[in-house]
């Protein structure tokens, strides 16, 4: 994609790492989708209905599926915005895509050729988190199957790499490479800047949004941010220590739309 393309049709994608509320669901979409459209970005709400890779057996695993395609369904309708969400196993697959928009592939299941390809099948757009270990060339394995299988689109969302413990560290060459691959390339910002397992829950940095936000932004090689974002990240019960504060998302945008029309 050119980059006048990749600037006219940017796109974020952001919302709660979990559902647990569908008023906080409606404040986010509602909010979000307010700020896109102010400085001309597409925007996809994204929520998780469950958590199935959780750092210990007590942590909060979502609403489920049924519940969590409800207030996505709600969501869809009210504020006239595509949504997305994961899918884990190939059973979920049929259910969720009569709801969402995008199915999403979590990283540590960017492998699963079976689930792959079943999202694919469903004609939906496809977004493949680019597993901690995975390489470029190896991401571009994983986009091929979704494209044989016949997703409508699909992506992949850069989300950093393991460095030694408890941290992760994002190589920006990858955006680079995935783009000359012709790959639509999304930075998941808020992921990257998580702190795995650090106790029982992950850890993070949100304050390095805006920093690695716009140095991403600046490669020239994006066609989209992911973001988590929620009014008080403290009282969430998923990735409470990495979402950006709703109220703090407003100075990002504002900052990637000065980025882009520069570019």
């Amino acid at each position: 994609m050119s980059n006048k393309k990749k600037k006219q049709n940017f796109s974020i994608i952001a919302g709660p790492c979990a559902i647990e509320t569908g008023d906080d669901c409606i404040l986010i979409a509602e909010t979000c989708k307010t700020l896109c459209e102010k400085y001309g970005f597409k925007y996809i709400f994204k929520a998780s209905c469950t958590k199935a890779n959780r750092t210990a057996s007590s942590s909060f695993r979502g609403v489920g599926l049924e519940k969590g395609l409800e207030i996505l369904a709600e969501i869809k309708e009210r504020f006239s915005l595509p949504v997305l969400t994961d899918v884990h196993e190939t059973k979920e697959v049929k259910a969720t895509a009569k709801v969402v928009d995008i199915l999403q592939i979590p990283a540590f299941l960017s492998r699963q050729t079976e689930l792959i390809e079943a999202a694919s099948r469903t004609g939906k757009i496809i977004n493949i988190k680019k597993a901690q270990f995975m390489s470029p060339n190896e991401a571009k394995h994983a986009y091929d199957k979704a494209v044989n299988a016949g997703a409508s689109e699909v992506f992949i969302t850069e989300r950093g790499t393991f460095f030694g413990y408890n941290d992760l560290v994002v190589d920006f060459r990858n955006f680079q490479i995935l783009d000359s691959m012709d790959i639509p390339v999304i930075y998941d910002v808020t992921h990257s800047l998580q702190q795995p397992s650090i106790d029982e829950t992950s850890g993070g940095s949100p304050e390095f949004v805006m920093s690695m936000a716009s140095a991403a932004v600046a490669t020239g090689h994006l066609s989209g941010l992911f973001i988590e974002t929620h009014p008080e990240p403290a009282r969430a019960q998923s990735d409470a220590r990495s979402m950006l504060p709703l109220k703090e998302l407003e100075r990002v945008l504002q900052r990637i739309r000065k980025l882009l029309d520069l570019s």
